[in-house]
Parts: structure tokens; C-alpha cells; sequence
């Protein structure tokens, strides 16, 4: 089988990480990736903040459950009272990504394809991943501005993903989810 179709049909979000620490090598082919994606327009409205300190991703982990605690979704509250659960599973490399407010018309598109990029090359690295949407609480509020600019984040750009990122701790590889039927038509 095509090793891009290989890497699509066997990855999977992983929640359980080993404390070993990615190589630099691999992270940075990992953000090469995201940094070819496609953008409407080739408007590439995209930052990355890659974090390695453990300190740094336990506080946005405690900051966003902190920020759930009171959340309408009962899922995201039980997630958020829970004094073990982390945010970002504990993982050893976190990747925020961010993009530019104005005039991004596709924003959320792009950093959606910049973002599946990274997740497959990792995979294709042997990197497991998982894609983290609900950091984006973390980074709203009066504490907004100061927390952007701890993490590197460019004036004019908001947080809208993580990725965490290690070496996978389970036991064998998890089986895929049954895909849904009838979603696809075919007009010729």
C-alpha cells in the first residue's frame, strides 16, 4: 500500500505517553510539515510554539481545566473536575498552534490542514500524537494577551489547537473505529 494512505488508515489519537523526549531532528521535520500545508490564498496564517517544558504544559493544563470547571458541556466539566486527568496527557512535546485574526478568511481551514500534516508525519516518524482542541480556553479571557505572549504567540494571532506529541506507552496499536456508512455520493 502507498506509504501516505499506510500512515492516514493507522493513525490514531494517543493519550499515554512515555517520559522520553522527541528528537530535535524529528520535531522539526514534523513542523516542516505543517508549514507546507495548503492556505487559501498561500496566505500561510499560521504560528507554532513548540513546548518542552514540563512546567509550562502542566500550567496550561491546570488554566484550561480551571477554565472548564463552570463549562455548559457536562463531558468538558467531568473532564475539568477531575484532579487527575491532564489536559495534554502528560505529554513530553506539545505543539501550540496559533493563526492570524485578520483578514484569514480560512483560518481554521488552513491550521485544520497545517495541523493534520503534523499528525501524519509523526506518525510516519513513529511519533504518536493527539489533537487537543480545548487549549483554546486557556488563551481567552483578561489573561489572554499575557498568556499569548508567554507562549510566543505573534500580536494579532489567537491559539486555536495543541498537539501533544511522544512515544506511545500502550501496549500494541489501537483498532480503528468502525467509519460511518453512506457518506459519501457519487454524481457522475
Amino acid at each position: 500500500m502507498n506509504t501516505v494512505l499506510e500512515n492516514i488508515k493507522k493513525r490514531r489519537s494517543i493519550r499515554k505517553y512515555k517520559e522520553i523526549q522527541i528528537e530535535k531532528e524529528k520535531i522539526e521535520a514534523i513542523i516542516e510539515a505543517g508549514l507546507y500545508a495548503p492556505s487559501g490564498h498561500n496566505a500561510q496564517p499560521w504560528h507554532f510554539t513548540v513546548l518542552q517544558n514540563k512546567n509550562v504544559i502542566d500550567q496550561i493544563s491546570v488554566g484550561t481545566k480551571e477554565a472548564l470547571k463552570d463549562c455548559e458541556t457536562p463531558l468538558f466539566r467531568r473532564m475539568a473536575r477531575n484532579e487527575s486527568f491532564h489536559i495534554l496527557y502528560d505529554a513530553p512535546t506539545v505543539i501550540v498552534v496559533s493563526g492570524k485574526k485578520e483578514g484569514a478568511y480560512s483560518m481554521k481551514a488552513d491550521l485544520g490542514a497545517a495541523t493534520q500534516n503534523m499528525l501524519l508525519a509523526a506518525e510516519s516518524l513513529g511519533v504518536s500524537t493527539c489533537w487537543i482542541g480545548l487549549v483554546v480556553e486557556y488563551f481567552k479571557g483578561e489573561e489572554k494577551d499575557k498568556r499569548n505572549e508567554e507562549m510566543g504567540v505573534p500580536e494579532g494571532y489567537e491559539v486555536q489547537y495543541a498537539v501533544t506529541l511522544g512515544y506511545s506507552s500502550l501496549e500494541g496499536s489501537p483498532k480503528p473505529h468502525v467509519r460511518k456508512e453512506n457518506t459519501v455520493t457519487y454524481i457522475k
